[in-house]
């Protein structure tokens, strides 16, 4: 594949924020199930995946059932009402940047687009679809590939070899995102990292996890572009 690279993705405050639709979603399943209220209290998303932030909730809530057995079930529901938390929240936005960003990385033959999300994959592209973001990814890893970061992370990369119809040298995989998470997972896996401060951590934060790139945000389309040519 020559000089082929390929960049997967974070989305949640890395490429839009859905102003809570996901801790809304999660609320009105653990209300239905178990009449529990505002049971994401408390709990930090940041970095996370999906099942894993079940898991914690499950735990902190209702320490008498098995986490294993409830994270299905609460899945099952939670999708549903998250198509409809993500199409009406007000709070919704597309990061700074982020549209032109992905307009001139499509535009370049031997970048690879795909995700690294910890959001479900039919979560992921609900969140994407009103963003109008979706077009631009083809492969990925979700949550629901695995409740461990790094481990989406590699199948994100398995299956951009399977996209690309070869094999993925490691350090021509970029992990992107903005939590310290997504640095030190997508490094765990064997990837260089950019890490951008649009999400809950600061530059100076970001910084002490020594990602291969950093960014305040993706406003400066041609800076961000630089890096992977």
């Amino acid at each position: 594949m020559g000089s082929q690279k390929v960049l997967l993705f974070d989305i949640d405050a890395t490429l839009l924020k859905t102003g809570w639709a996901g801790f809304r979603a999660l609320n009105r399943v653990f209300h239905e199930l178990y009449g529990i209220s505002e049971a994401t209290d408390g709990i930090k998303p940041a970095g996370k995946t999906d099942p894993l932030i079940i898991r914690e909730m499950v735990e902190k809530r209702l320490p008498d059932l098995d986490p294993d057995q409830e994270i299905p079930k609460v899945v099952e529901h939670y999708v549903d009402y998250l198509a409809e938390e993500v199409e009406v929240s007000p709070g919704f936005q597309v990061m700074p940047g982020v549209p032109d960003l992905l307009e001139a990385l499509s535009r370049i033959p031997h970048l690879a687009l795909g995700l690294a999300t910890g959001n479900l994959e039919q979560g992921a592209y609900i969140k994407l679809r009103r963003a109008g973001l979706g077009s631009y990814f083809s492969f990925g890893g979700f949550g629901s590939d695995s409740e461990n970061r790094t481990e989406l992370v590699r199948a994100a990369i398995r299956r951009a070899g399977e996209h690309l119809k070869g094999d993925v040298p490691l350090d021509s995989v970029y992990v992107i995102g903005d939590t310290p998470r997504d640095v030190l997972c997508g490094k765990e896996a064997g990837a260089r990292t950019v890490a951008v401060a649009t999400g809950g951590s600061s530059v100076e934060e970001l910084a002490t996890h020594d990602p291969d790139h950093l960014f305040e945000d993706f406003t400066s389309t041609d800076a961000v572009v630089a890096i992977f040519l």
